[in-house]
């Protein structure tokens, strides 16, 4: 079963180990990671040398062009997979991370589950932990929100083959 990683750990260099972590606990677990940060790694140097074109519409251009890319691949990937792993932590969930979420959700059929290890209140009010309209994907898809590590192999993915 493919589980696809939705995070912005890949930003910071801080927080790239982190992605290894997670991939481990799912394999833990019997899971296939599938990390988007893995599938874009060959357009890192291009952004790059992008953000190097002197002519700022040709750098703009450029950037597009492999931002563009990079989003495709982030939603074929989404299709492929059969659930998703979701890293909720931060003041507020990232972005990117809430539409793959929100995306996965209109795919429909998918298990979306979130890890938020962060113990900052994030959610408007008590009663959720993070965005409520993330937390509604997550629960409305099936899933559940875990705070701790141990806690990932406990989740359901939905049925494995």
């Amino acid at each position: 079963m493919k589980i696809f990683i939705a995070s912005p750990l890949g930003f910071a260099e801080s927080s790239r180990a982190f992605m290894v972590v997670l991939s481990e606990k799912l394999r833990e677990s019997g899971l296939e990671p599938v990390n988007p940060w893995d599938a874009s790694a060959d357009l890192e140097e291009e952004l790059y040398q992008a953000d190097l074109i002197s002519g700022r519409d040709a750098r703009q251009q450029k950037l597009n062009q492999i931002s563009l890319l990079i989003a495709e691949r982030n939603a074929y990937l989404l299709k492929s997979c059969d659930a998703v792993l979701a890293v909720l932590d931060g003041c507020d969930v990232d972005s990117g991370t809430a539409s793959e979420i929100g995306y996965a959700f209109g795919l429909g059929g998918k298990v979306i589950n979130g890890y938020r290890g962060d113990f900052r209140q994030s959610g408007e009010n008590d009663g959720v932990q993070v965005n409520l309209q993330v937390q509604y994907w997550i629960e409305r898809s099936g899933g559940a929100i875990v705070c701790s590590l141990n806690d990932i192999g406990k989740l359901d993915f939905g049925k494995k083959d």
